[in-house]
């Protein structure tokens, strides 16, 4: 994630700020920031939130909305159902979180991110306001995306939690339908330390009447969400209960795309969908989890009267990253060597790497791993190949865990390797070090992968 420096404690303009330049560099440093403090940066209710959207006179309520929840993959589903509704021809919003490069690619139009121009009036618009609310940094950005939505009258517009579900900032709005992901271990200073108790911070986006879609159904926790469902009158549906969803035996080695065989589960009811395969341009084996979730949804769209046709999905599949920007996810960013990173970041985001690494052909395996202060390194590590070679970095945010003790946190596990102050120090060495025929991975953080896409 690239952070403009600060160039004062407190920037603040006589009138106005002059410049995008100057904006960004006053939300980054004036106001608390997740991705630098961590969970100190969290404000645990949704007032601020609120009143906000009072200031502006409810945005939110002034566009359709899917809400988009989970632990991991629901940036992945949010970006492929963004697609798929843009294709279909809506005008679709799009609110991820966090950013990668560009501070605005968290609030998109039809895949194009909201300009310089547009955030500077924003902030100058709202900046007396903010400074007597004292908002977090996502709570502006919350503001700032459904202002843009509902300014631009998108359609419709797919809004992706940013941590936990009950008390995050986008969870003012009253949704047509509501989506969980996968649920995992992460964020448990901030959302509990066992899988029910995750489950039901995310469950607290399932609003009264509206059907949420739960992409797998999870042993642990499906109880969470079939009782919250209860409790607020809500349809429930289990994705992973209507699809048979595999990998396509044609696939071929090292594709441009994910093959994908999709069957219904109920023979007895008519077909949902006519295609028995499709192509995915997000090629990470775990995308077939989260695609049972996006089908689901889009039936449940189809439904709600969303015209919404086969071609459309198929279409939207195959380029879901040229239509919303998408990265990160499995991309491949070299050839010979292989260079391929991922933003999996926790124990079941980094299962499902592996999984994808076992399927790749190489002579030799790298590894350009960085972690933060506040994750389970010692869960991630342990889980790590021990005949891979290693180049132990740290990405540049004062959260992240310096180098050398992950360096040596990793020896316990027979990891071996030496450590670098900086991600592209790392990738460039591991580059030089590899034979044509190795794979370099780059990973282990969400802001390692922003340092090198």
């Amino acid at each position: 994630m690239h952070m403009p420096e600060n160039t004062s404690d407190n920037p603040k303009p006589e009138e106005s700020f002059d410049s995008y330049s100057d904006v960004i560099s006053y939300l980054y440093s004036r106001l608390p920031m997740f991705s630098r403090l961590g969970a100190d940066a969290i404000k645990a209710d949704l007032i601020n939130t609120q009143k906000f959207c009072s200031h502006l006179s409810e945005p939110q309520n002034k566009f359709k909305s899917v809400h988009i929840g989970g632990t991991n993959g629901k940036g992945s589903s949010s970006h492929m159902l963004a697609a798929i509704l843009q294709t279909a021809g809506y005008k679709t919003g799009l609110y991820t979180s966090p950013h990668l490069k560009d501070f605005r690619e968290r609030i998109r139009i039809n895949g194009k991110m909201i300009s310089e121009q547009e955030v500077l009036g924003f902030v100058n618009e709202n900046y007396e306001f903010i400074e007597n609310l004292e908002p977090s940094f996502f709570e502006v950005t919350v503001a700032m995306a459904f202002h843009h939505f509902a300014v631009n009258e998108v359609d419709i517009a797919i809004i992706e939690v940013g941590l936990g579900g009950r008390l995050d900032s986008t969870n003012v709005i009253l949704p047509e339908l509501s989506l969980i992901s996968n649920i995992a271990f992460d964020h448990m200073n901030i959302l509990g330390n066992t899988l029910p108790l995750i489950a039901g911070e995310k469950a607290g986006i399932i609003k009264k009447r509206v059907p949420v879609i739960i992409s797998q159904k999870q042993d642990e926790v499906a109880d969470v969400f079939i009782k919250k469902a209860a409790e607020q009158q809500s349809e429930i549906v289990f994705a992973s209960e209507q699809w048979f969803i595999k990998k396509s035996s044609s696939q071929q080695n090292a594709p441009e795309f994910l093959k994908v065989d999709i069957s219904q589960k109920n023979n007895s009811i008519p077909p949902y969908f006519s295609f028995p395969t499709v192509e995915l341009d997000l090629t990470g084996t775990y995308q077939l989890k989260n695609l049972g979730g996006v089908l689901s949804t889009v039936k449940q769209l189809r439904e709600l009267g969303y015209q919404i046709s086969d071609q459309n999905i198929s279409e939207a599949l195959r380029q879901v990253k040229a239509l919303t920007g998408l990265m990160g996810r499995w991309q491949m960013l070299q050839e010979a060597p292989l260079v391929i990173c991922d933003t999996g970041h926790n124990e079941d985001g980094i299962r499902e790497v592996l999984k994808n690494i076992e399927q790749c052909s190489f002579n030799r395996l790298h590894m350009v791993i960085g972690m933060l202060r506040d994750k389970d390194s010692s869960g991630i590590l342990k889980m790590l190949p021990e005949d891979a070679t290693y180049y132990f970095c740290q990405p540049d945010l004062p959260r992240a865990k310096p180098a050398i003790e992950l360096r040596d946190e990793a020896k316990a596990y027979q990891l071996h390797g030496d450590y670098y102050p900086s991600v592209s120090e790392a990738l460039d060495v591991a580059k030089n070090s590899a034979g044509k025929n190795d794979l370099i991975f780059v990973g282990g953080s969400t802001f390692v992968v922003a340092e090198v896409v």
